[in-house]
């Protein structure tokens, strides 16, 4: 019994690694491969944040939500957890904090590409 018990927490715990990386995936969206979050919303990049810290807080965060790190969320390749000012911690690529947009209502809709010129879906490699 005791082997099954820790043969059980094992695999949860491996479960729970394996939703952290999860965060995030690549998408191909008319041709172009996107990274999205893991609903399959397009992930954008902020020309006015610098790299490792993000500048979009308030109505900003509203409109363009962080692409939040769970706790114990660990930096893979390019993927690193920066943190906030607010005590939260987001996902960067590159060191760019990455977002999504409210007016992108389903998996694939980029409307958010090209917003006032600083907004860009981030594309995969």
């Amino acid at each position: 019994m005791k082997t099954i018990t820790v043969g059980l927490a094992a695999l949860l715990l491996s479960t729970a690694a394996s939703f952290a990386a999860q965060a995030w995936k690549e998408a191909d969206v008319g041709g172009t491969k996107i990274f999205t979050d893991a609903k399959g919303m397009t992930l954008y990049s902020y020309d006015k944040d610098e790299k490792g810290k993000s500048t979009c807080y308030d109505k900003c965060a509203a409109n363009w939500p962080p692409l939040k790190a769970e706790v114990g969320a660990k930096t893979e390749g390019e993927w690193t957890v920066i943190d906030r000012t607010d005590g939260t911690k987001m996902w960067a690529y590159d060191g760019k904090p990455l977002y999504t947009f409210v007016k992108d209502k389903k998996a694939g809709d980029m409307s958010g590409e090209g917003v006032a010129g600083v907004w860009h879906a981030v594309k995969a490699d």
